[in-house]
């Protein structure tokens, strides 16, 4: 992975790389006190709307204002913009600028922010990063107007524009937006839960509420414990808390389950979770840094506990085996759960590929190996490019029938690359119909 060293507070906003962007891992911010963090996706470009935890010296939340950062690989970060209360109904500086969200609609922007832990407000813009302005000059959910604190927003938007926000401590509510997306379409509803447990037990759930939706189904979650409806307004049926110890690497487990504030977002086919930590050096509970992991759903809905790594995500480490549903971007497969265990890559046939970029410390002509199953009898073909679908081809290995999708082998091929790293891409070629299955790769010699 890439080496990085801490930076002392007086440095500044950001150490910046030879390209203007932060070279990062887990956490991918490190020691800017990013916290709380929504990701959106505009194009091909995530955008990360963040508070600011101020001080690394402070024992109670101490926030100016609120950040935008963007990123076109989840590894190099780009500080944007500041959005200072200032510019809002507000009208003057505050220590308490807390949760934030955003969302794009009709070709405006949307940032909608805590005022303390008592009301939402919303500005908007002509582009992901500002400059913003407060369209309404007074709350868009009031203090008092709802029995629960008005805070941490959390926008849902679907396909046909349709937009809901959620907001609260302990009781969740959601309200559907008007078109303009500073109003409300109609009064909050209470959410209801089956049973209500989090990071202190049965009986209480957080604040941090997010609501996504994945395969027609509808994900309430608060941290990292989540609750599951096929209906929008619930009621949410809990599932269970998806951030465990033993998925966790030591160096991330300090609150393991607490203070987990953040966001799912999907980005060229594949899913994401970002949250708080307060586990790396120079971090505390009001001085946190944030971190993002792969997220995989079971055929059931239910989420796969996330693994919390150094390694993070968009880039790879050559001594551990690479999970083939980890990548980047794909086309023409999908994600399924393995009879093997875990997840597998589904679907695969002529002319799909699969790209894992920054592949770090692969030695010159790396031994790739396949762990696959393959029903057919004809062999596909699987070729290794650099840099692109069609980029130089460093490798082909040619992979038999198994016997059926329940039988497994594993493949092996030498690669003509230099030492280094290296973005891969994984192309099929071979006659019609799904090719074959792929359970993962490793560049770790295979034992015969």
């Amino acid at each position: 992975m890439s080496k990085r060293r801490f930076l002392p507070a007086f440095i500044g906003l950001v150490f910046l790389g030879l390209n203007g962007k932060a070279l990062a891992d887990n956490p991918f911010i490190v020691n800017q006190g990013v916290a709380d963090p929504k990701v959106r996706i505009y194009g091909n470009t995530a955008y990360l709307y963040a508070t600011h935890d101020a001080s690394p010296t402070s024992e109670k939340f101490l926030m100016n204002d609120w950040w935008t950062w963007s990123s076109d690989d989840l590894v190099h970060w780009k500080y944007e913009s500041t959005l200072k209360p200032e510019q809002t109904y507000w009208g003057k500086p505050s220590k308490e600028c807390w949760a934030t969200d955003a969302i794009s609609h009709n070709g405006k922007y949307y940032f909608y922010f805590s005022r303390s832990s008592k009301e939402l407000g919303v500005v908007e813009g002509d582009s992901p990063i500002g400059p913003w302005t407060d369209p309404i000059h007074k709350p868009l959910v009031a203090a008092g107007s709802v029995p629960t604190a008005a805070r941490d927003p959390a926008i849902l938007q679907q396909p046909d524009g349709t937009t809901y926000i959620t907001f609260g401590c302990w009781n969740y509510y959601i309200a559907k937006l008007n078109p303009d997306m500073v109003s409300l379409g109609e009064t909050p509803r209470l959410l209801q839960l089956d049973q209500k447990i989090g990071p202190y037990g049965p009986g209480k759930t957080d604040d941090k509420s997010f609501l996504h939706e994945y395969n027609g189904k509808y994900y309430l979650s608060w941290g990292c414990f989540y609750a599951v409806s096929e209906n929008v307004y619930g009621p949410y049926t809990y599932k269970g808390c998806f951030i465990t110890k033993e998925r966790t690497a030591p160096e991330f487990q300090k609150g393991l389950v607490f203070d987990r504030h953040g966001s799912f977002f999907q980005l060229h086919h594949q899913w994401y979770f970002a949250c708080n930590d307060q586990s790396w050096p120079g971090t505390s509970a009001h001085y946190r840094d944030s971190i993002i992991s792969y997220v995989h759903y079971h055929d059931d809905g239910t989420i796969d506990p996330i693994f919390i790594s150094r390694t993070g995500v968009g880039q790879y480490d050559v001594s551990q085996r690479l999970e083939a549903e980890n990548y980047f971007n794909i086309e023409g497969a999908t994600q399924a759960e393995c009879p093997e265990g875990g997840f597998e890559l589904r679907g695969l046939h002529n002319g799909s590929w699969v790209e894992y970029p920054n592949v770090m410390n692969l030695l010159a002509h790396a031994t790739i190996s396949f762990r696959y199953s393959a029903a057919s009898s004809a062999p596909a073909v699987l070729e290794v490019h650099e840099g692109a679908p069609n980029g130089p081809l460093l490798g082909t290995c040619r992979l038999p029938g198994t016997g059926g999708w329940g039988s497994y082998q594993t493949i092996s091929a030498r690669l003509n690359n230099e030492a280094g790293t290296h973005t891969l891409y994984l192309v099929v070629h071979g006659a019609a119909g799904e090719l074959l299955r792929l359970n993962w790769l490793s560049f770790i010699p295979i034992p015969t």
